[in-house]
């Protein structure tokens, strides 16, 4: 590596940046300070030389004709991309200034970031503005998009461990992917779980339509949308009753199994098949081969959460592992977030201490109530600035933030590479550095390597790096602290803890050196089984089946390090299914007028809204569809191919009729990402902006529609 091929050839180490578990190593080839090609690492065990569809060539991304150069004020109505460029001191001179207007005016409250994982990294990434904007006061924004109820979940019950090494599944048996569609959103586990399959491994996918990844399965499950957690308590009561249950793992290594037992008396096989529309036969099969087929790993994915119930269906998956034992063996528990074991230092990063106290929250998915004043604070808010995020593609009620977005008194500045649906309601648009023209150390919340990313070409035009906005943002709002003054390389030696176990024999210099590095976590692939002899780490060092006395929260990292106003509510001491706000069975009113649930997972082609501008990715893609079973196509005399649109009270979209089977009669399908500005509406326009049960968490798949010719 860094070694020239030729006179003016180069190659460097990449990581890339994006929203996605596989925090991919990459090489990036330069000649000439222009990024000719990006390829997957093949020195690393994880990507092996190869990238996903979406990033085979993120070289042209750079160099889009569309791409951000300059700093832009706005000259016509908002949303109307009418623009001029002015420079880095004007734009910044302008921004500070009206920050310090309104703070004057209003209080720093008046004042919101709004950001999230367009970028991973620690230094340009989802906390990298979060100092600049606790120093200034500003409302904490809680960012909950994706997996927040997860962590919740998963923190009750097993505490934050990384649970099974992902690579670890080359030793699993009995393979069981919740919720995850592997081939579309983590491709690069999905080639050691497919090799453990023909190696003989039997994979289970349980997913509420037959995603790619559920038809390369042995076995696809696909339960109504939302009712998880009753097959994930009907497979306990499987488990217990038939003696199936590692009693002496139980006994020793977890909390709470009489009372869980009791609770899964009652949620038999035949309860559960009336919920969720899987036979009772077929639940008794899943149960018993999962709990006598060792070693078995599950891989939760974060779909699970995205209904009002899902975080309860975590817990309750959760479970399942400690009460077969399945911890005992190599490639046996299960996976949610490996980032537990990761040395990030949060505090440094984020600064929580310098939060005033009683600073007020305001969650990303209420975004445009907040905006709209629907939902009423001490302080509405007067300014916002975005980046890392495309909120009018990704968050629900979209409909309400470009309401919001379209107030006059709302002073909005967005970081932005290029002109986004929420970009083109700013007031100042900046532009940003992309991967390739930066420094950062990428986090990786599906595996257990650093991955480093080296700055080899200079951004185009006047593009700067996300940090470098905020360190020049800091110096003109007179921001002191250390944080606004150090370089990328600095926040590296400070934001990584090199002095944890798990760094041994790690710092910068050997990632500089060689790309990325395993972290020294209790074993390698082959032998490590983290909990073995329980070790949990958790208050009572077990596998918590209850938490007594436990309380709603949302985890550090997704709001700022902010520990003020966490929601709190009461948490029921044991997992159990807890039902869908819209379905028709749990709210057959709604249903009368909106008789079809739809669920919104992530497209193949794009990076959650990431490439849904790119010709070429689009075409991969195919332009915004929506699947739907042939039963409830004949019913609305829709063909293959008509435009139809699909709605309900909180707004439409529309798009291509897609007729197929992969997909159950009284379910709809449409994936996430589609630009609005590219289409008629896009699918978080019907989504609610409810919470689900815990962690403040989506419930982007507890919606109902109609759909009709369009």
């Amino acid at each position: 590596m860094n070694a020239p091929t030729d006179t003016s050839t180069k190659t460097f180490h990449g990581g890339c940046p994006h929203d996605c578990p596989d925090t991919c190593s990459m090489v990036y080839t330069v000649k000439d300070n222009k990024l000719i090609s990006v390829t997957g690492n093949k020195d690393h065990p994880m990507t092996r030389g190869g990238l996903c569809v979406k990033l085979k060539d993120y070289e042209k991304r750079h160099y889009h004709p569309d791409r951000l150069l300059y700093p832009l004020k706005r000259t016509g109505p908002k949303g109307s991309k009418q623009f001029k460029r002015i420079t880095w001191d004007e734009a910044l001179t302008e921004i500070t200034s009206k920050w310090k207007a309104i703070i004057a005016s209003d209080g720093p409250h008046a004042i919101m970031p709004n950001s999230y994982l367009g970028n991973q990294g620690l230094v340009h990434g989802l906390n990298g503005g979060d100092a600049f904007f606790n120093r200034m006061g500003a409302t904490v924004c809680e960012r909950t998009f994706c997996g927040e109820g997860s962590c919740t979940a998963w923190l009750l019950t097993v505490g934050p461990t990384a649970g099974v090494d992902p690579e670890s599944f080359s030793h699993s048996k009995y393979i069981v992917i919740w919720a995850c569609n592997s081939v579309s959103t983590n491709l690069h586990h999905w080639h050691i779980i497919h090799e453990a399959q023909k190696r003989g491994a039997k994979v289970v996918v349980i997913d509420s339509y037959a995603s790619k990844t559920a038809k390369e399965a042995d076995w696809h499950i696909a339960p109504k949308p939302g009712t998880d957690g009753a097959l994930a308590m009907a497979m306990m009561n499987v488990i217990i009753a038939e003696g199936l249950v590692d009693q002496d793992y139980v006994d020793n290594y977890t909390l709470g199994y009489k009372e869980l037992a009791e609770r899964a008396k009652t949620r038999t096989p035949e309860w559960a098949a009336e919920i969720t529309g899987i036979s009772a036969e077929d639940i008794r099969k899943f149960a018993r081969e999962y709990a006598t087929t060792p070693p078995a790993a599950i891989r939760l994915g974060v779909a699970l959460e995205r209904s009002y119930g899902g975080s309860q269906a975590i817990r309750a998956v959760t479970c399942l592992p400690a009460l077969i034992g399945a911890w005992r063996h190599v490639g046996g528990g299960a996976l949610q977030f490996p980032v537990w074991e990761h040395p990030y230092k949060f505090d440094v990063i984020s600064r929580p201490d310098l939060i005033p106290e009683g600073t007020p929250v305001v969650n990303n998915l209420q975004l445009g109530r907040v905006l709209t004043g629907e939902t009423k604070l001490n302080t509405p808010i007067k300014s916002m600035m975005v980046w890392n995020t495309n909120p009018i593609t990704q968050a629900p009620e979209t409909d309400k933030i470009i309401k919001g977005l379209e107030r006059e008194d709302l002073f909005t500045v967005v970081a932005e590479h290029f002109m986004s649906d929420t970009a083109a309601y700013a007031d100042i648009v900046l532009p940003a550095a992309m991967g390739a023209e930066m420094e950062d150390m990428v986090l990786s919340w599906g595996h257990l390597y650093l991955t480093y990313n080296e700055k080899c070409i200079d951004p185009p035009g006047e593009a700067l790096p996300n940090n470098e906005i905020f360190r020049q943002l800091a110096k003109r709002m007179g921001y002191e602290e250390d944080n606004f003054k150090w370089n990328d390389t600095e926040c590296l030696e400070n934001y990584v803890d090199w002095a944890s176990p798990t760094c041994e024999g790690i710092d910068l210099d050997y990632l500089r050196q060689h790309g990325f590095a395993r972290l020294k976590a209790f074993g390698d692939k082959d032998i490590r089984a983290r909990h073995a002899k329980g070790e949990f780490p958790t208050p009572s060092g077990k596998c918590q089946f209850i938490a007594e006395g436990a309380k709603n929260f949302v985890a550090g990292p997704f709001r700022q390090m902010y520990e003020g106003f966490q929601p709190g509510e009461d948490i029921d001491p044991l997992p159990d299914y807890v039902a869908s706000r819209e379905t028709p069975d749990t709210n057959p009113a709604l249903a009368a007028k909106y008789p079809l649930n739809i669920i919104s997972p992530k497209s193949h082609s794009f990076l959650n809204s990431c490439y849904a501008n790119v010709t070429e990715k689009i075409k991969g893609q195919g332009e915004q569809f929506v699947m739907i079973n042939q039963l409830d196509a004949a019913a609305r005399n829709i063909k293959a191919g008509d435009i139809v649109k699909v709605f309900n009270d909180r707004g439409a979209f529309e798009g291509l009729a897609r007729i197929s089977d992969d997909v159950n009669a009284g379910i709809v399908v449409a994936t996430l990402g589609y630009w609005r500005q590219l289409n008629n509406g896009t699918v978080n326009c019907i989504s609610s902006a409810e919470f689900g049960d815990m962690g403040h968490s989506t419930t982007f798949s507890d919606n109902l529609v109609e759909v009709r010719l369009g």
